[in-house]
């Protein structure tokens, strides 16, 4: 009896194999939780990019509802543009949230909350991983755990980079 692999490569299931690239790229979103991690979205998006726009929401890290706080200018892009949420969710395919560990990320709620209505996927990267303690990484995963469909630590910033070049494509 064949393997469901062996099955799938076969001549015969080849007919159904789609061999052209995907029409329609990807459409992600990349925002920055916090200062530490905004430094790292920000080199990040130095590079070169397709159908990729990076955010920052670590003006809700510094600051706390009902003292100045203003739900339309926490989201910005990064030349500090003004930036709806909902706007940006609508045109994503899908909404990477980074976050340091240890940090106040709790924007993910909102950013998270847009993304359910409109079903856009969401991924958490966590950094950090290596020098963060225990409860340095509970804080921020119990923030980023119920917005994200995919929830990574990495213990370098080169692995966001190489996290975010593998889901754009």
């Amino acid at each position: 009896m064949l393997s469901e692999s062996a099955r799938m490569s076969s001549a015969a299931e080849a007919r159904f194999r789609i061999d052209a690239p995907n029409s329609k790229p990807r459409h992600v979103k990349v925002i920055a939780l916090d200062p530490a991690s905004e430094a790292l979205v920000k080199r990040l998006a130095q590079q070169r990019w397709s159908n990729a726009s990076f955010f920052t929401a670590s003006a809700f890290a510094s600051s706390a509802p009902g003292r100045g706080f203003s739900m339309q200018g926490w989201l910005s892009d990064l030349a500090g543009r003004t930036k709806d949420l909902v706007d940006e969710v609508r045109s994503a395919d899908l909404v990477v949230m980074v976050a340091t560990a240890g940090e106040n990320a709790q924007a993910a709620a909102l950013i998270g909350e847009a993304c359910s209505l409109r079903r856009v996927s969401t991924t958490g990267l966590i950094l950090g991983g290596a020098h963060a303690t225990d409860q340095m990484l509970s804080k921020t995963l119990s923030q980023l755990r119920p917005w994200s469909l995919m929830l990574v630590i990495a213990n370098r910033e080169d692995y966001i980079e190489d996290m975010l070049t593998a889901l754009r494509a």
